[in-house]
């Protein structure tokens, strides 16, 4: 699949089919994580792989907008550990990349996911420190859902002129 075709049909799915998500395409959505730009290559990102199926349905117990979870037959939680690293005050930007990455990767291998935030809503972040044993100095940052979408996916025009500015606002 071309890149702008995955740009433009990559959507937020919140209802998947009752299908495993095989290890190698969660494998595959780490590594294209892990291709995303950092401050100074710091990389501060963990990934949790979540498939147990307990541990899902409980994700809704502490998260009011995770009812996906139930669903859902993956989740990769991306965690920031800024510790030791030379620009720590960058590792939102370095998650949020490599979450974008995994979105698109996901979404190039015929996955539907959702961004779903955890950082920095601290009871969100509690919540995942307690069902998956997180260090406390690591920071929970967002949790994508991953599964085999029920619908299509389709291409949309986002384009806003508007909010193009050259030279000068």
């Amino acid at each position: 699949m071309e890149l702008i075709e995955v740009l433009a049909t990559r959507r937020s799915v919140r209802q998947f089919r009752d299908r495993p998500v095989a290890d190698e395409h969660i494998r595959a959505i780490i590594e294209a994580a892990m291709l995303a730009p950092s401050a100074g290559n710091q990389q501060p990102w963990h990934f949790v792989v979540v498939t147990d199926r307990a541990k899902l349905a409980r994700i809704p117990d502490f998260h009011p907008y995770s009812a996906m979870m139930r669903t859902a037959p993956a989740a990769i939680l991306i965690c920031g550990d800024p510790t030791g690293t030379p620009w720590p005050e960058f590792w939102v930007q370095d998650c949020s990349a490599a979450a974008q990455n995994a979105l698109l990767a996901a979404r190039d291998l015929g996955l539907g996911t959702v961004w779903v935030g955890v950082y920095p809503v601290e009871e969100r972040m509690a919540g995942f420190r307690r069902l998956l044993a997180i260090p406390e100095h690591v920071h929970p940052f967002a949790l994508i859902p991953v599964g085999w979408p029920t619908g299509p996916f389709k291409a949309a025009d986002r384009s806003r002129p508007e909010r193009i500015h050259r030279e000068s606002w």
